[in-house]
């Protein structure tokens, strides 16, 4: 029998939503760093920015990873992402390849299109290889030419049975980590400021998400010229750590 202590805590304590632990492994496990599909040999632009001292911070590195989201990540790709599962969702497979053609007319530099396309193919490769997972029946999306890792990822998450917005959050959290590893590297970032940075910049992955959901089909893409400069100048950077 509870005592009133007892009772009082129980009433009190959160109201906490038990999750599927399969499906949460399923998302750790297509956001990790150990995914096999080359993520951490890019910066993003972030390597050049460093070298001309646009980022000399964790606060300037947190600025130049917030504005990426909210005005590169949220309005094409999360936006597209959506797009692609409700194709997959409906099999439509010739809406799923427009998006994804799509979203790679949207890389602004060569670099930036050279990596999502590495990340793409790689992913697939590995989906292939995955034993538990029969990707078949997708074979004519994977098989394209060219194929976006946002695709790709699309792809893996609806085999995976994640709903959208996890996948959202999980493809969010995938670039917040590869930016903030750069970010260490470079910078450089002592490790608790680089695990304080991820706090800080995950905060807003909800309303990021929220944003994207409301993107109409005419408002999808953007352009920061920063970044494509970056990105542009990063291939003849004289010393690098990361791909060009």
């Amino acid at each position: 029998m509870l005592s009133n202590a007892d009772s009082n805590m129980n009433t009190n304590a959160p109201n906490i939503q038990q999750s599927n632990p399969i499906q949460l492994n399923r998302l750790l496990q297509l956001c990790s760093a150990n995914l096999p599909v080359g993520g951490f040999s890019f910066s993003q632009g972030l390597e050049y920015a460093v070298e001309m001292g646009w980022l000399t911070s964790p606060e300037t590195a947190a600025s130049w990873i917030n504005i990426n989201l909210e005005e590169s990540i949220a309005q094409t790709d999360l936006a597209i992402l959506q797009r692609l599962y409700q194709a997959l969702s409906n099999n439509d497979f010739d809406a799923f390849n427009t998006w994804n053609e799509h979203l790679i007319a949207c890389r602004e530099s060569h670099e930036l299109l050279l990596a999502d396309l590495a990340m793409g193919k790689a992913l697939v490769r590995l989906l292939r290889q995955l034993d538990s997972i029969d990707s078949a029946a997708y074979e004519p999306l994977l098989k394209v030419s060219e194929i976006s890792f946002v695709s790709a990822f699309a792809v893996c998450a609806f085999l995976f049975k994640l709903d959208i917005v996890s996948a959202q959050s999980g493809y969010c959290w995938t670039y917040i980590d590869n930016q903030v590893a750069a970010a260490t590297k470079l910078i450089p970032l002592g490790q608790t400021q680089a695990q304080n940075l991820l706090f800080e910049l995950t905060e807003n992955t909800q309303l990021i998400i929220d944003k994207s959901n409301q993107v109409v089909d005419d408002d999808i893409g953007t352009s920061l010229p920063h970044l494509a400069m970056a990105s542009a100048w990063h291939e003849t950077q004289y010393s690098r750590l990361f791909r060009s």
